[in-house]
């Protein structure tokens, strides 16, 4: 399964730093998530993206400057399939954009998407008539009525202004929760802590939590 992070903070902040951490969390995670990366940040109000079909840990960082927000994923194919660049998050709609770990079997939807998460971005975006919590409350809850079994389905959606971070697993826990830190005016949401450093707080599972700028 694949890694998220979401980077928010109060001035900028090297994108190379957290990046080389966050690559360190996947390449020694127990799961594969050598099927590529990308990231997205913010820059004059509009999102920037990167895509590689690389492993992240494979990857330089030294072509990124600092930004106040950015999200990164790592990503682990399902079934080992679908491997080509144009598969790797973050995905884009409009200024949205999406980041997504998780497995759901037995989903009984029809929506258009290249592989699963790109169908769950989809099928959110459905139910937003200009209020993304709601969006995210109502499709979640759409999908987990409609979903066999849920192993887990953790997923971010940003906007140039705005983040929210929709958590849910059934499973091993220590693998699917989310943390988050705050230090030095920065947010930082991650699949795994970076290391050991101190000041990590699991969230909650089955929780709708909104990535504020800190102030």
């Amino acid at each position: 399964m694949c890694r998220l992070l979401c980077v928010r903070s109060a001035g900028r902040v090297s994108m190379q730093r957290h990046l080389e951490q966050f690559a360190l969390t996947a390449e020694n995670s127990p799961e594969d998530q050598s099927h590529g990366w990308g990231c997205a940040w913010m820059e004059s109000g509009s999102w920037q993206f990167y895509h590689n079909i690389a492993p992240i840990w494979e990857d330089s960082f030294e072509r990124f400057g600092s930004a106040e927000f950015f999200l990164a994923h790592a990503r682990s194919a399902f079934r080992n399939e679908g491997i080509e660049v144009s598969n790797n998050m973050p995905f884009a709609n409009g200024d949205q954009v999406f980041v997504f770990n998780g497995e759901l079997k037995g989903v009984r939807i029809r929506e258009q998407g290249r592989i699963g998460a790109e169908k769950v971005f989809n099928f959110i975006r459905r139910f937003d008539n200009a209020d993304l919590e709601q969006a995210i409350r109502l499709g979640v809850a759409t999908l987990m009525r409609k979903t066999r079994y849920t192993r887990a389905m953790n997923f971010i959606i940003a906007t140039p202004g705005d983040a929210w971070l929709s958590t849910q697993y059934n499973e091993n826990p220590d693998y699917f929760q989310m943390h988050q830190k705050l230090t030095d005016n920065t947010l930082i949401v991650s699949s795994a802590p970076y290391e050991r450093s101190l000041g990590w707080v699991p969230i909650e599972n089955h929780t709708l939590s909104r990535i504020s700028k800190p102030r």
